[in-house]
């Protein structure tokens, strides 16, 4: 009986061993034939074809690289702009005028939002290279999308987060933060940085549609940082105007809750409709995806309490201001090293998209009840 039970492993590993061979050869029969026509070639082939090869190992280098590592990641950056000694509201002079001191160099306090936002977009473009918009990314793997394969694409994906969550900010800052009730001036620093961040996230220098020579993408992003810096630096000039009223923090919170509420029903429509566990090619850039857009509001609301400090202590908000910040954190936690789309059911492959849909949804319902204590 146990011979039997031998020679049937031994032929099992034979042919599994064979099967790997033949899978060794099909994959080097190609180097094999190229080195060999490599060879008989003159010098005068060789020479470019060798260039050619060089650049493309170079290229492929330096994308791998970029993409694998992250520069300036850190769930608590905000911590360094030091928000809790600030005692001042936005906008409001740090030495108080009195109309028998006027002071034509006066200061204001700047917003903390603002920078943020910049801060964001400098990490995205300046500190790493914008991913979505690199020529090998968009040529993807083979003709393949590079999102609709495993790996090379989290840093991507990352960064469109961000990128949602700074665009949806910076149409707040637009439309109500920075200018006084609906009837006031649009200003144009802010304007110009909205108008430059919705701007494609895939242009590279050469494009087919529209055909012709582009600007890259994370040019207008850098032309973003300039106008929102210098809003900051005429906010502090106190040539500016920011308006913390509450309705104001009504609304932007709204709008956060709306934008992750949108995330959430994507990752519940991957996570029910699809469950192949770790093979799942597309689920690592949703959760990407939803994670840097936790990444970038959480940054953002930890601003915007610096920034309606007034607001938030007037109506009782602290406690829940704070839990709700927490929750963001508790969600940034959540950093696994391969994405699995398993069955919520199942046993052996873990369902990292139904965790991180739970967290947005925590996420929203404490900024649903935050707006419902300012809306009272």
């Amino acid at each position: 009986m146990m011979d039997a039970v031998s020679a049937f492993f031994r032929r099992a590993g034979a042919a599994i061993g064979r099967v790997l061979q033949l899978a060794f050869a099909a994959i080097v029969w190609p180097f094999m034939a190229a080195h060999g026509w490599y060879r008989q070639r003159h010098l005068m082939i060789k020479v470019p074809v060798a260039a050619a090869l060089i650049f493309l190992v170079g290229l492929y280098g330096y994308f791998i690289w970029q993409t694998q590592v992250w520069t300036g990641f850190d769930t608590n950056f905000t911590e360094r702009y030091r928000l809790s000694e600030r005692t001042v509201p936005v906008g409001q002079p740090l030495v108080p005028q009195t109309p028998a001191v006027t002071d034509p160099a006066r200061s204001c306090q700047s917003s903390a939002i603002v920078e943020t936002v910049a801060d964001l977009t400098d990490q995205n473009v300046n500190q790493n290279a914008w991913i979505s918009s690199m020529l090998l990314y968009r040529l993807g793997l083979f003709g393949m999308d590079w999102d609709r394969t495993p790996f090379l694409d989290n840093k991507a994906a990352f960064q469109r987060g961000v990128n949602q969550a700074v665009r949806r900010t910076a149409v707040e800052l637009v439309d109500t933060l920075g200018r006084v009730r609906g009837t006031s001036g649009i200003n144009g620093d802010l304007q110009d940085a909205r108008g430059n961040l919705q701007f494609d996230e895939y242009s590279w220098y050469f494009g087919l549609n529209p055909f012709g020579f582009k600007t890259p993408t994370p040019s207008y992003y850098r032309a973003a940082i300039n106008s929102l810096r210098k809003f900051n630096v005429d906010l502090a000039a106190c040539n500016a105007t920011f308006d913390t009223r509450a309705d104001n923090l009504v609304q932007f919170v709204d709008r956060i809750a709306n934008d992750l509420g949108s995330t959430s029903a994507i990752l519940r429509e991957r996570s029910e409709n699809y469950n192949a566990g770790w093979f799942d090619t597309r689920a690592d850039d949703r959760f990407w995806f939803a994670y840097g857009q936790l990444y970038g509001y959480s940054a953002v609301l930890s601003a915007a309490g610096a920034d309606f400090s007034q607001v938030i202590r007037e109506r009782n908000l602290g406690s829940l201001w704070t839990e709700t910040l927490s929750q963001f954190q508790a969600a940034l936690k959540i950093q696994p090293a391969i994405i699995s789309n398993g069955s919520e059911s199942g046993i052996i492959m873990p369902t990292h998209l139904a965790t991180m849909g739970f967290y947005i949804l925590r996420t929203r319902s404490n900024l649903v009840e935050v707006r419902g204590v300012l809306d009272r």
